[in-house]
């Protein structure tokens, strides 16, 4: 351990909610002589003076350590606590709910991972600078002492985020090991913080990425939104690459790293990909469909006389999409939200005769609910350094988006559907439910897309005429 352990700390007016929240709770534990701790993200980001993750709401929890014990924890707090829950009791802690704010109290201990295990074995600790000492990084092992605000910072955290450096509090391979999920948490400091990693935790992510796989899918999709979902991912993203452990769990980014061909030159699709992901707004649909976007090219790539080509890398790219969400434990319904958009991503583009009703609302259908999504990809999806380019696109793309105006105000557009129901054609028709009905439907819609909307008497005179054809 290096510097102080233990130091008085003038607290400053963004953490006194959280403080006074948890001021009956310390005045418990201090009259049963348990000594309670302030921990996370409260503590780095208060008394560091940096904004962020300091007035919890209910959806936030509130993080304190202690070293009562877990039967001792519930005791104290139950007359406290307007619901509890106490699922985590076997890893140390007790959750519960007080004035609309969720607390999680966790005994001292010692986390880590056996070779065979996905889960981690926990080992109960008797002081708080052993506790903090298994944490992640030293910027997360420091503790703000109820009620007596005391800080314990005995591995200089506020120190390295002055100087904004990411590192263990014991060797990284000890920290890594106790869990395997911190490398790919490091990413998410490194690009939320602007943190540089030290050499020996580089070190020991490219040595040690393989012992990602004990870690559960579910915990990994949760790390990789976090980043995901960060302002400016970036960094993030680039440490994973380039320490190796994309490869790991994603290994479609590092694939993206295509040779350059001196003589047919293209984009650096890496690079472009990030670059995308940035630029989107960061909502967990557009950033995953922005990562995903051009996966499809290595599977893709060709080169002909006129040039590189990617042809159908958004068809391919889709079905890779989903695949890897699949592996990943994504939900269905972003699996296919974000598939989708891959597969649409370059329907934009095939549209180069200008907007008219038909090509506005063929779109518009083929989008569905992800159309505002889907434009807002098109336009991140251009990264050139070309003014003139960039500004044709975005003149293009602002006439689309003025037509969709113009037509949601004359149509039902958000909704397009066929005139008539399956009701109304097997009543017009007079026919049973079956294969007809909905050939006859799927022909009303594209009168529908084409032409908008008709007369009824008009829609049935071109119904007859096509069913009299059949």
């Amino acid at each position: 351990m290096t510097g102080k352990p233990v130091s008085p700390v003038v607290v400053p007016e963004r953490l006194r909610p959280v403080l006074d929240a948890t001021r009956p709770i310390a005045e418990r534990f201090e009259s049963a002589g348990k000594r309670l701790f302030l921990v996370g993200g409260p503590v780095r980001d208060g008394i560091a003076g940096r904004p962020g993750g300091v007035e919890p709401g209910p959806e936030v929890d509130i993080d304190l350590t202690t070293d009562a014990t877990p039967d001792e924890i519930e005791l104290l707090v139950a007359d406290l606590s307007d619901a509890m829950w106490n699922q985590g009791k076997r890893f140390g802690t007790i959750g519960f709910m007080r004035a609309g704010r969720r607390f999680e109290i966790t005994t001292h201990r010692a986390e880590v991972y056996v070779p065979e295990s996905r889960k981690p074995e926990v080992q109960f600790g008797r002081d708080i600078e052993t506790d903090l000492s298994r944490r992640d990084f030293t910027v997360n092992a420091m503790a703000l002492s109820l009620p007596g605000l005391e800080l314990v910072d005995p591995f200089n955290g506020i120190t390295d985020l002055a100087a904004k450096r990411l590192r263990t509090p014991l060797e990284p391979e000890v920290s890594f090991s106790d869990d395997p999920l911190r490398m790919l948490r490091a990413a998410r400091f490194i690009a939320g913080y602007g943190l540089s990693p030290d050499t020996e935790l580089v070190a020991a992510v490219g040595s040690m990425r393989s012992r990602l796989e004990i870690v559960s899918r579910e915990r990994i999709r949760d790390e990789l939104d976090k980043l995901l979902l960060l302002p400016y991912p970036a960094p993030g993203l680039w440490f994973l690459v380039n320490t190796g452990l994309a490869e790991e769990f994603l290994p479609e980014l590092p694939a993206l790293a295509l040779e350059q061909d001196p003589i047919q030159r293209h984009k650096d699709v890496l690079a472009h990909t990030i670059a995308v992901v940035e630029k989107t707004s960061p909502e967990r649909v557009l950033r995953l469909a922005a990562l995903f976007h051009d996966v499809g090219k290595p599977a893709t790539r060709s080169i002909s006389s006129g040039g590189v080509h990617f042809h159908h890398h958004d068809v391919v790219g889709a079905r890779m999409a989903r695949k890897r969400m699949q592996v990943l434990r994504y939900p269905t319904e972003v699996i296919d939200d974000v598939e989708r958009l891959v597969a649409l991503h370059l329907r934009f583009h095939t549209y180069k005769m200008g907007w008219t009703d038909a090509a506005t609302r063929r779109y518009a259908h083929d989008a569905g609910p992800l159309l505002g999504r889907l434009n807002e990809l098109t336009r991140c999806d251009c990264t050139t350094r070309n003014e003139a380019k960039a500004r044709e696109l975005g003149l293009r793309i602002d006439e689309l988006e003025r037509r969709l105006v113009e037509l949601r105000e004359r149509e039902e557009l958000d909704s397009i559907r066929p005139q008539l129901d399956g009701v109304a054609v097997m009543k017009h028709l007079n026919i049973a439910p079956g294969r007809d009905v909905g050939a006859a439907l799927d022909f009303l819609l594209q009168i529908r897309l084409d032409e908008g909307l008709l007369p009824e008497e008009e829609i049935l005179r071109r119904l007859d005429a096509w069913w009299a054809e059949r």
